[in-house]
């Protein structure tokens, strides 16, 4: 009896600054692949400098997905990403493209990878009113450390100020007595693709030298002007698009609360501390190539190039450009 073959889904994770962009582009012109952003921030419009996001000019003609989709006043979660690529991948798969995610946002890459299901927990209002009250008096930082009391997985994978999320995992524990990492770690982990997973490290000192190399071109690129217009045009300072990093570390300068140097230091650490989260979290995801970036650039492709060619070989219906990875040298 024959089986429904997979579709094919090619995924490029790693921590921020350690280099996904420019490999993802050598991959999807090799491998006539799409992208599609698995960034969290990149969904939101006017948000360019302080997300990284590729300009037009760069994608070197290769489509790119989930870019400023949305309005940074509304808010855009895991389920609508997950939403958002079942309805992708098919799509590009019936052109004859590989489906690529790439991107750093941990549990909406999964989501996609295994096909979670979203707790089901009904919301409660007053509940939810109680905790926004309590983070705008006492601040996110007494919201998370409610947070780390019942769920301390949660709340070491949350920053204290995204209230949002911090507040949907309390409830989910008050409706349902069961933490929010509880219910992830309960999901499947059959993937509904033909999956293959590239995972980018780096020697941690060098990739924090990266992240700061990568703030302070963010500076002179003109970050600040960019959050200021956002406030400017009235989108509110507790909505998740300025939770993200780069916009509300310069917030407080912008308001005279601090210098413009403290900001920065207090951009750039929070930034170590979330590639180490982000590190932290695929360490936990299961069957991930893992790539080190301190190799040779050309020797990694090289590398990944035998990886993809043997998960996709005998199953893409398409042809491939594999060639450019080791110079045309293939025989």
């Amino acid at each position: 009896m024959l089986t429904e073959r997979k579709q094919p889904l090619l995924v490029l994770l790693g921590p921020t600054a350690v280099g996904k962009t420019q490999l993802s582009l050598e991959l999807a012109k090799a491998w006539n692949a799409e992208i599609i952003s698995g960034d969290s921030m990149q969904v939101y419009r006017g948000m360019d400098i302080g997300t990284a996001k590729i300009r037009p000019e760069e994608r070197m003609g290769i489509p790119h997905h989930l870019i400023d989709v949305c309005d940074p006043e509304e808010p855009y979660s895991a389920a609508d990403f997950q939403a958002a690529c079942t309805r992708l991948i098919p799509d590009i798969s019936s052109r004859g493209k590989l489906p690529f995610i790439v991107g750093g946002t941990g549990l909406y890459i999964e989501s996609v990878c295994y096909g979670y299901e979203f707790s089901k927990a009904a919301s409660d209002e007053s509940y939810r009113a109680k905790l926004q009250l309590m983070a705008d008096t006492e601040g996110p930082a007494a919201l998370h450390a409610l947070l780390a009391e019942s769920d301390p997985e949660s709340a070491a994978r949350l920053h204290a100020n995204d209230v949002r999320r911090v507040i949907r995992a309390l409830e989910i524990w008050h409706l349902t007595g069961e933490t929010m990492s509880s219910q992830l770690a309960g999901q499947k982990k059959e993937s509904p693709y033909e999956l293959c997973i590239l995972g980018l490290t780096m020697d941690r000192a060098e990739l924090y030298r990266r992240i700061e190399q990568r703030i302070d071109l963010m500076m002179e690129e003109g970050l600040a002007a960019e959050v200021s217009a956002l406030l400017e045009r009235g989108v509110p300072e507790q909505s998740v698009a300025m939770q993200g990093l780069g916009y509300k570390e310069l917030i407080p300068w912008l308001k005279g609360v601090t210098t413009l140097e403290e900001a920065v230091e207090l951009l750039k650490r929070d930034t170590r501390r979330f590639a180490k989260r982000q590190l932290s979290w695929f360490r936990h995801m299961s069957d991930i190539h893992w790539i080190d970036m301190r190799e040779n650039f050309h020797n990694n492709l090289a590398s990944i190039h035998a990886i993809l060619a043997g998960k996709f070989n005998d199953s893409l219906e398409y042809t491939t450009n594999q060639s450019s990875f080791d110079g045309g040298n293939s025989q």
